[in-house]
């Protein structure tokens, strides 16, 4: 760690912020740097797609984070994974491509007052940094850094649920990216030839690295945000507190502080700063800077409920990978065609549908599996089976993050609050309605599917939410927790160009201090929550610049006199 001084200061190096450091940089005028807690990303089974069974839980390269007990799922807590390492979740999540759908950002657009978040303006920011393997159309980029191609495999079981999906009313879909996500296909992932395309490969390799403009600090954790008061009474954060495992150093921001530690580590750095809800700060003897209650609130998930069907007559992983020679047949197909079980994404099949009639959009999402198991890192089990995992895409229940300590060490309190709206909980026995009325189709009918779990013996919307909170698991899509909306909302961290708010008594927002991550978002996008993210910052990156645009011209344009006022 040398020079400590830069225009740019980029707080975390996964999704967002690997994102944000390329766009930073790229003008040789900003001196940029990127912190990042968790170290490089040179893991191997980082970039081998099913290496996410070796990431998560795995304190190399996920922060270990658990949630509090929770009462909608009947006093269990959950693994809650994160990504601590470059390219962040992007490095060990499901490498799922999913946009969701118009109407989430039209929502964002009404919640915010910004037609900025429209689904037409922020499509072009999706399209600006994609690379799609069928090329450019007017929904899809090609030639950007961010690589999207079909999965480079097939399970006649998952084919079998597809068809099985058609029969039972869901219509066939081959691009769940176009607006309207309703339908039955195979998910694109986030791959390249076989490996895992995070955002650290994405956006930072080669490029950032090559940059004389550009530093990256790894290992290296932000314990706190700097904030001067300046002679008007505003405020502005003019830097970071930094522990890199030796010793506390402090970088300086001339221009910005860009906080992209995601939807848990954002809300906690901000409150360890003095950021947040007053009360709570207080409790931990910190001195309150600006009293923001919605720092840490408004955090939404989806819940997956993961019903699993025994088979017969198919093959599933269960099988395949329960002998020594599956095991070698599986490691010789991945070593020489890069397909096969070793190239999986987490979930292969998605499907989008309603959970009852009278539902005015698509608002379950199905994560669809060749396998099954009791719970994530636990072994597959010994019986052919699928699993078919359904989520509640627009949950009303909503969460918190809180600090516990004044240290920045200690992991905060994660409090998703699951299924605690009567909408939620009846959201949940439709749902599992909705997988038995697939599972009865006639396409699955020759393998002979028996539900294992929760079981056909519950059938009440009360056994059926309560089963769903004895079995359903997060699906690692957590947002919202510095959410941005209007001026009049004062539960809005942030404004809809993602500036954190001043709320001492209508000061507008704190000078040089921007969330740039999953948090932002007010509402949880129906899918997959990592490309929304990029997009989010794609945006945020532009923003940034035409401030800096706009104040470098503004400096330059100083008044000239003219020869009589010279002379007086």
């Amino acid at each position: 760690m040398s020079e400590t001084t830069f225009d740019y200061i980029v707080i975390g190096g996964g999704t967002a912020g690997a994102l944000m450091a390329n766009r930073l940089s790229k003008d040789k005028r900003n001196r940029v740097l990127l912190i990042e807690a968790g170290r490089r990303d040179d893991y191997h089974w980082i970039h081998i797609p099913v290496g996410y069974l070796y990431c998560i839980g795995n304190p190399r390269t996920d922060w270990l984070y658990s949630t509090e007990p929770d009462a909608g799922l009947n006093g269990r807590t959950l693994r809650y994974p994160r990504g601590k390492t470059l390219g962040g979740c992007s490095s060990i999540n499901g490498m799922i491509y999913m946009r969701g759908q118009a109407r989430d950002y039209d929502q964002w657009a009404q919640i915010t007052g910004d037609d900025a978040w429209r689904w037409d303006q922020v499509l072009p920011a999706f399209k600006q940094h994609e690379d799609h393997y069928l090329g450019a159309d007017e929904m899809h980029g090609a030639g950007g850094e961010w690589r999207v191609e079909k999965q480079r495999l097939r399970w006649d079981i998952l084919d079998a649920f597809a068809l099985a999906a058609q029969e039972a009313g869901i219509p066939h879909s081959t691009d769940f990216n176009r607006g309207s996500n309703e339908g039955v296909g195979y998910f694109q992932v986030n791959q390249k030839d076989g490996w895992r395309w995070n955002t650290a490969k994405a956006f930072l390799r080669p490029t950032c690295y090559g940059r004389p403009n550009f530093e990256m600090w790894t290992n290296a954790q932000v314990s706190k945000l700097i904030t001067e008061t300046m002679p008007d009474g505003s405020l502005r954060c003019t830097g970071v507190q930094v522990w890199d495992g030796h010793e506390t150093m402090i970088a300086e921001a001339k221009r910005e502080v860009l906080l992209c530690a995601g939807s848990i580590g954002s809300p906690q750095i901000l409150q360890l700063s003095g950021i947040g809800p007053a009360n709570l700060l207080r409790q931990h003897g910190i001195d309150v800077v600006v009293d923001a209650p919605g720092v840490g609130a408004n955090l939404q998930d989806h819940l997956q409920i993961r019903a699993v069907f025994k088979i017969s007559d198919a093959p599933t992983l269960n099988v395949l990978a329960s002998s020594l020679y599956g095991k070698a047949k599986i490691g010789l197909e991945y070593l020489l065609k890069r397909s096969g079980p070793m190239s999986m994404a987490p979930s292969q099949l998605g499907a989008f549908t309603r959970s009852s009639p009278d539902q005015p959009w698509p608002n379950l999402e199905y994560h669809v599996q060749p396998l099954s198991l009791d719970a994530f890192g636990e072994p597959l089990h010994a019986f052919p089976a699928f699993t078919a995992s359904v989520c509640n895409l627009n949950p009303t229940s909503r969460g918190t993050v809180r600090i516990k300590s004044s240290r920045f060490g200690d992991a905060p309190a994660i409090s998703p609050n699951y299924l605690s709206t009567e909408e939620d909980r009846k959201v949940a026995a439709d749902s599992l309605r909705v997988t038995r009325r697939i599972a009865e189709q006639p396409a699955l009918a020759k393998y002979r599917p028996q539900e294992w779990k929760p079981g056909v013996q519950y059938q009440s919307d009360e056994d059926l939410a309560r089963l769903a909170g004895d079995i359903a698991t997060t699906i690692f899509h957590p947002v919202g927790t510095t959410r941005m909306g209007a001026d009049s909302d004062p539960m809005a961290v942030l404004d809809s160009r993602l500036r954190v708010r001043d709320g001492r008594g209508g000061k507008g927002v704190i000078a040089g201090l921007r969330v740039v991550d999953a948090g932002a978002m007010p509402t949880i996008t129906s899918g997959n929550t990592n490309s929304p993210t990029l997009m989010l910052a794609e945006k945020a990156a532009a923003w940034v610049l035409e401030d800096r645009d706009r104040s470098t011209h503004s400096a330059t344009q100083q008044p000239i006199l003219d020869k009589a006022e010279l002379t007086g």
